[in-house]
């Protein structure tokens, strides 16, 4: 076997593992790689037991990274994630193999793409209570995606939080609220409404089962995927906007979720550092892109602002071949 296997299997198994990284880090690390080393495999015809760190140079790393983005039409973002798995794995060849250090050296230097940044969206109150009240609640699963919808909607957590929550994490009694594990193992604690309590009550009643069960399980007991919390959003997206059309405009997944949450306490007055603490931001100027978005802000802003001291106008020419020329 080659150099690259026993080092790809000692990434996982020793690296990751002194580093304690989050079973989400993990996955994504897993997949960037395994599309990785398909990639590579069927570019170069060689079986991906046989390939070495010669085969994965900068130049099929890079070939990779862009089809990725042309052929699997993945974001710059996603791009530049795949990226960080790669270089997390070439860093940690480095020490264990000096031979190939020029092609270490080369996969490294690829640098993350440059991405627009673009305004971020959000849903209007109207918009949000059309998505939550689409859910059928005749039945169980209806039930379980309008709380899931409803939980989401209010305390913004990020689509694998709500997928790792466990009846445990819900706390419903005085001072009601959410335990989630965020980014980096972090925990953090977020309030609930009562609507919000309310509605879980309910929910955690009918199912039942142990303090490690599932908050929101599928078909087979397990708890719903990432993917599947996406699909349900988009499908019901898709069906609120027969009664809400200015859904059509929007591309709604779970963190256009977590945005109008975020949204909604920058509306009540909420102050910048108690949303960062609210949604989990490592860095408190992450929240300064919620501002920029709305523009309702901006405009109270410039109500309070005293316009220049000018009249508006327009170039009179003084003389009249002057106007001819401006004229032409």
């Amino acid at each position: 076997m080659t150099a690259l296997g026993p080092t790809l299997q000692a990434f996982f198994t020793e690296r990751l593992t002194q580093r304690r990284a989050s079973p989400n880090t993990v996955s994504a690390y897993r997949d960037g790689l395994r599309l990785l080393v398909s990639y590579v495999s069927e570019a170069a015809g060689i079986a991906p037991s046989k390939l070495d760190f010669a085969d994965l140079d900068a130049r099929r790393v890079g070939a990779f990274l862009d089809h990725i983005e042309q052929e699997r039409h993945v974001s710059v973002a996603t791009r530049n994630a795949r990226l960080a798995a790669v270089h997390s794995l070439f860093r940690f060849a480095a020490l264990r193999h000096p031979e190939h250090a020029a092609t270490i050296a080369g996969v490294l230097a690829i640098p993350p793409k440059r991405a627009d940044r673009r305004t971020i969206c959000f849903l209007t109150p109207v918009e949000a209570d059309a998505l939550i009240a689409t859910p059928d609640r005749t039945r169980r699963t209806g039930r379980r995606d309008h709380a899931l919808l409803v939980l989401a909607v209010q305390s913004g957590l990020r689509v694998s939080e709500l997928c790792g929550l466990r009846r445990r994490d819900v706390h419903l009694g005085a001072g009601a609220h959410v335990d989630a594990w965020g980014k980096g193992r972090k925990q953090r604690s977020t309030p609930l409404t009562r609507t919000t309590t309310a509605v879980l009550a309910d929910w955690m009643a009918e199912i039942g089962g142990a303090a490690d069960h599932p908050l929101f399980p599928g078909p087979r007991g397990r708890a719903l995927t990432r993917d599947a919390v996406h699909d349900l959003v988009t499908k019901y997206a898709a069906r609120a906007a027969e009664t809400c059309p200015s859904l059509n405009t929007k591309r709604v997944t779970p963190h256009v979720l977590r945005h109008t949450a975020a949204m909604r306490l920058l509306e009540s007055g909420t102050d910048h550092l108690v949303i960062a603490l609210w949604l989990g931001h490592e860095n408190p100027q992450t929240t300064q892109v919620y501002v920029a978005a709305h523009l309702a802000i901006k405009e109270r802003a410039l109500a309070r602002t005293t316009p220049p001291n000018t009249t508006p106008g327009r170039f009179r020419p003084p003389d009249p071949l002057l106007a001819f020329l401006e004229a032409l």
